[in-house]
Formats: structure tokens, sequence, C-alpha cells
């Protein structure tokens, strides 16, 4: 845990008490602050002060005798309206912050040369984090890895000169983090989402601009025009800005080409590091991850030879292109967390002989939009209530089957797979569905694909939980 001793002998407001919350709670007042926490739930209010934590309704609350107030990130700050408690810490003039900041705030008074690597965007933060921490510990770095991926922020070790920090940041926890200064930050990617919370687009990305303007190293993919525009308005402003592209050639930063990642300056190329035959790692996008991590983690002070070594034992995250099993020329892939046609295509991009497991709970447009991608599909097992449409949209472009269940849709993807004639064949879950019409989250249902996969016979396991 981090004790936030910033805020010893100041009395903080707080409001959610989930994981995060209780986490925070706990952090403050370890630090020596005076806390009075509440939650609009009354279970998670009964069970923060069954572990010591002082609540009570904050509308009730003297709320000038509070010096800060600590948002969780999954309340409302702006969008659709504030929440109550916002409006209320607003009319008494106290700031409103989160509990990235609480670390912000205790590493500047710390240990503030400790490597700082901030990672926000709008796809592909969570592997890219896990990447970038795995690539520092395989080199033999204190790494710590959280926010919004694993560990809650304060629940890391403390700061520490030599200690690495690899934070996830979202959008909401951004915008309750105003002094944020990573040693570096990356911006990977910006489309539009969370658009609900933030209003508009423009406002989203301004959001995520914060992360990396605040930043001493500011990493950008220039893949978007968003993205373009703000790594071209942080160089006028004079920030060290390092650009990656997973698909264009640059004059200076890093990209791919192919499966090498490249490095630009001055007018010259150079190949730093490769993922060729790295299975966690196939894709465009994971290009763009990996590139992200190779800037940061050489920004860090590692060696070409450290990073590339760290490439290659990554083990991919759990549920997003997981490999879980091989038999033969067949391969198992867990790509459970694509619950919309978005975020299955970087997986049917990758392989060019699918046996695609899809369906689930709709989501609004369907597959239509994964058209381009079904000549990768040697057949199509559809699950779930949006079986019937998914055929519908396959009609003749893809032989298809009904399968109704996830595990018979395993077992005959797998018969069929295997009698393919091609050097690889990979049976794939990437449903472009929730997942709640069968299973109660994309995890259970990536477990039991996990599951099903394994138990084949001869199947031989990749791994294990990542």
């Amino acid at each position: 845990m981090i004790p936030a001793t910033s805020f010893s002998g100041r009395k903080v407001a707080l409001f959610g008490l989930g994981g995060s919350g209780i986490a925070t709670a706990r952090a403050l007042i370890e630090g020596g602050a005076e806390v009075l926490a509440w939650d609009d739930n009354p279970d998670s209010a009964a069970k923060a002060e069954g572990q010591g934590i002082a609540t009570a309704d904050l509308r009730g609350a003297d709320w000038a005798g509070f010096a800060s107030f600590i948002l969780s990130p999954g309340v409302p700050l702006t969008h659709p309206k504030p929440h109550w408690s916002v409006d209320l810490a607003r009319a008494a003039g106290v700031e409103i912050i989160g509990d990235v900041e609480l670390f912000v705030r205790e590493r500047i008074l710390k240990a503030p040369a400790s490597p700082f690597i901030a990672i926000t965007g709008t796809n592909g933060k969570s592997t890219t984090t896990a990447l970038t921490a795995h690539i520092l510990k395989a080199a033999g770095r204190d790494a710590q890895m959280g926010g919004n991926i694993g560990q809650a922020v304060m629940t890391l070790d403390p700061p520490a000169p030599a200690r690495h920090y690899v934070i996830e940041c979202s959008s909401y926890q951004i915008d309750l983090a105003p002094s944020i200064n990573p040693s570096a930050g990356v911006l990977l990617n910006l489309t539009p989402d969370h658009l609900d919370r933030h209003g508009t687009m423009q406002h989203y990305a301004s959001i995520k601009e914060r992360l990396v303007a605040g930043s001493e190293t500011a990493i950008v993919g220039v893949d978007d025009s968003f993205c373009a525009r703000i790594a071209d308005r942080l160089e006028r402003a004079g920030k060290r800005v390092v650009r990656i592209s997973k698909r264009l050639p640059l004059a200076d930063g890093f990209f791919a080409d192919g499966t090498s990642l490249m490095r630009a300056a001055n007018g010259r190329h150079e190949r730093v590091a490769s993922l060729d035959g790295i299975g966690s790692l196939r894709g465009q996008h994971n290009a763009q991850n990996a590139l992200a991590a190779l800037a940061a983690c050489l920004d860090a002070g590692l060696e070409p030879g450290e990073i590339q070594s760290g490439l290659g034992s990554f083990p991919g995250l759990a549920h997003r292109m997981e490999q879980v099993g091989r038999k033969g020329h067949v391969l198992f892939v867990n790509d459970s967390k694509a619950t919309n046609a978005d975020a299955a295509a970087p997986a049917l991009s990758s392989f060019p002989r699918i046996y695609w497991i899809a369906g689930g709970l709709p989501k609004e447009g369907g597959i239509e939009p994964l058209r381009a991608f079904f000549p990768h599909v040697a057949k199509a097992y559809l699950i779930g209530e949006a079986a019937p449409a998914f055929a519908a949209t396959l009609g003749e472009a893809v032989p298809y089957e009904i399968a109704g269940t996830l595990a018979a849709a395993v077992e005959h993807a797998a018969a069929d797979a295997a009698k393919d004639a091609g050097s690889e064949a990979v049976v794939l879950l990437s449903p472009a569905c929730a997942s709640f019409d069968q299973f109660k989250n994309f995890e259970r249902r990536g477990e039991a694909f996990r599951q099903a996969a394994q138990s084949i016979d001869g199947v031989e396991p990749i791994g294990g939980d990542v």
C-alpha cells in the first residue's frame, strides 16, 4: 500500500466504495488523513464501515471542513450530469480528485525521480501496460503495474527512486488527476468512446491529451487524426514528442515494417526489435502496442536486447487474442474480450485461416462491419441470441452452422480445423457480442472456451490464466 502522507492531518471526503474506493480510503487513513466516506449502495458503505472506514451520507456533511473530495472514477463528473456529491463539492469550493492524483502527489513528495510510465488511449492500453511492465520485470527492474488494470494504484508498493511504475489510465482517471506528470506518457489512439460521460469527442480527446501534455516524454500514436494533431500541438509547445505508427514510415520516431519495429532519425531507419514468431503479439494493433512499449522502455533506459527478450516472453493478456492451446497445426485463440465488431476486427485480420466462433447478445450493427475479413473465415460457428442475425449477414459468403452453445461450437470447430490442409488453422472465439445471454461476463465466456479447448484430447495448453 502507498500511504497518502501528503494528506496527513487533513479532513477528506470520499465517494465510491468499490474495491479501488476502499483501497483509496485505507491509503488516506494510513497516511494520517481523516476520511469520511459514502456510497449510494448501502451494502458498499456497510462493507467499508466493517473495515474501519468512517461512513456517513455526505449530503449531511459540513463540506466547509473538507480539504479535498476523492471521487471514484466510475461516478459521473460532468456528463450526462454531475453526481450530487460533485455538486456539493463544487458549491463548497472543494477540489475534486481521484486515486491517480493521490499517487502522483505521493510520488512527487517521496520519490519524484522514480520512473513513471502512464498509458492511455481508446484501444490497446491494457495490453501495452502489461507488455511494458513485463519487459521491465524481465530485464530485472523493480516494476509496479496498476491503475485501470489489475491492482488499484494506491495498493502498489510505495515510491522509491529505482522503482518503475507502469499505470494504465482511463479518461475518467485522467479527468480526476490534474497534476499527472509521467516521466513517459503514452497516448496510443483515439476513436469515439465514453461520449455519454464526456459529451463530445473533442472533450474526450482533450482529457486524454492532458496525460501526454503533463509528461516529460510524450509518446503518441499518429495513425488517427486526433492523435496526430495532439502530437503536432505538443511539439509546437516545446514538448519532447516521440511519434509511433503501426503503418506509416516516419521521418522521426518508431514505426512497424511488417514484424520489424523500426527507429527513424535524421532520415535514417534501423531495426530495433522484431515481433517475428511472437504469437501473443500478432496483428497491426499489437504492433502499435509493442512500439509504444519499446519507446517507453528505451526512455526508461533499457537496451534493445533487453526489450527484445521481454517481447519474446510476453504471454499476452487473458481473453485478448490469448493463445490457449495447440494440437498439431490447429491453434486455439481466446478473444472473448471482443464484445463488438470493432473489437473483433484485429483478431480476424491477424489470421489467414479461421474457424470462427461468434455470437452472444448482439450489439448494434452486428457483424456487417467485418465483411472485409470474411475471406479469412473457413467456417463460422454461431452461438447465442445473435446466431440467426449473424447467419443472415454471412449468407453465402461464409459457410456456417448454428452451434447454439459455446461447448458445441468448440467441439465442431476443432474437428473441422483438424481436417484443414493449410499450415495453420485457428479456432477463434471472437464473439463480436456481449456475453450476457449465456455467461455472466466476457471473462466467464473466455474461461469456458479455454477449458473446452484444453479438454480436447491431444491439445497442449499454452500458458495458463494470464
